[in-house]
């Protein structure tokens, strides 16, 4: 048997910042499902342009940059 994973709805390319006053981070792609049903997601960094992983429920809560 073979097990479909459905992708969610990811802000791919929006700009939000890490809680209301924190650096901003650009959303990049979805990587993989994680055991509790959260995404792992990659985010770019913007002020080093560093990328990184997070979770998609948080960049749920995280407001967009202005």
């Amino acid at each position: 048997m073979t097990t479909v994973t459905t992708i969610p709805s990811v802000p791919t390319g929006q700009i939000k910042t890490f809680g209301p006053f924190g650096p901003k981070y650009q959303v990049v792609n979805a990587l993989r499902e994680l055991d509790d049903g959260d995404w792992m997601i990659r985010i770019k960094l913007l002020e080093t342009d560093e990328e990184a992983e997070y979770r998609l429920s948080s960049i749920n809560d995280d407001p967009k940059a202005p």
